[in-house]
This record gives C-alpha cells, structure tokens and sequence, in this order.
C-alpha cells in the first residue's frame, strides 16, 4: 500500500485519466476532442501541482518518486500513439519523444542502482512544457496551422536537446564519481 497523500492521489488520478483520454481521442464521439482536451490539461495540470505540493509539504514519497514519472510518460504515450493513429501527428514525431523518455527511463533507473541521482534539467522542463503544449494544441486544434507546427517541432528539438543534456550530464556524473573512488 502506498502513503495515502494529496500527491500521491493526483499522481493515481493522472494515471485514471490515461483510458479516459485515449477513449475520448478514440471513440468517435460528439465532442470527443473538447473532452480529449479538457482530460489532458487537467492531467498535464496534476503533474505540475502534485511534485510542488509533495516538495512543499514535505510529502515526498518512494511512491511518488517512482509512479509520479510513470504516470507522467503514460499520459505522454498514450497521447501520442492516439495522435498518430487518427493520423492527426507524423509516426516520427512520436517515436522521437517516445524513443527518448524510454532512453531517458532506462538511464534513470540505471544511474540510480549506481548510486547517481539525476535531476530535472531546465532542459527537461523546458521540454515538458513543450511537449504539453504541442500535444494539447494538437489534440484541441484540426489541421496543422504554422503556428501549431512550430510548437511541435520545438516539443521534438527540446525532447532531443534534452535526452542529450541528460545523457552528458549523467556521463560527466559518473566519470566525476568513478575519479573519487580512484577507479
């Protein structure tokens, strides 16, 4: 069983939204898209408000630590291959970002069995709020306006400059480590 807290729960209530969102993209529906739109905000809003108020509450949990990022690329995932099977987002766009935060996962997971802990990035910020922003305009908005392509081929560069920015720093990370213990 996991802490029961305010975090825990929008992290647990951001994962729920996942079936909601892909059945609202998916199910040829009246008004499925404003749906779709609302779900993902609201969801993409959970993942903002649960990390500051477990930082701010003292309420950070290993529950939180290990579902907070797993519902996070859920959402993302879920989204995405949603997109591209409306063919309504290129199959590359989605398997640059899906590509990179399974990479970024692995790496993650691995750097901290080594004892190393990555954190955020203001690129991985930045590239959250990038690919948020492109996937909501997507979702609410039909066609692909030049504004709506911008926003998507700056998610891709972010997603890509930040996969290396975290690849770097966690070699940097384990070379500093591996030069203190001699090795």
């Amino acid at each position: 069983m996991f802490p029961l807290n305010l975090p825990n729960a929008l992290t647990v209530v951001r994962i729920m939204l996942v079936p909601v969102l892909v059945a609202a993209l998916l199910g040829n529906t009246p008004g499925g898209d404003v749906l779709a739109a609302v779900v993902f905000a609201l969801a993409s809003l959970t993942d903002f408000v649960d990390g500051y108020l477990a930082r701010s509450r003292d309420s950070v949990t290993t529950f939180g630590k290990l579902m907070d990022p797993l519902a996070d690329k859920l959402l993302i995932v879920a989204a995405l291959v949603s997109l591209v099977s409306l063919h309504r987002l290129a199959a590359w766009v989605a398997m640059v970002i899906i590509a990179r935060e399974l990479a970024v996962t692995v790496l993650r997971l691995a750097a901290t069995q080594a004892g190393v802990v990555m954190a955020a990035s203001m690129w991985g910020k930045l590239k959250t709020v990038l690919q948020i922003a492109a996937i909501l305009a997507v979702i609410a908005v039909h066609g692909q306006p030049p504004w709506v392509l911008a926003l998507l081929y700056a998610a891709v560069a972010a997603t890509v400059l930040s996969g290396l920015d975290f690849f770097f720093g966690l070699r940097r990370q384990l070379q500093q480590m591996q030069a203190r213990s001699g090795g």
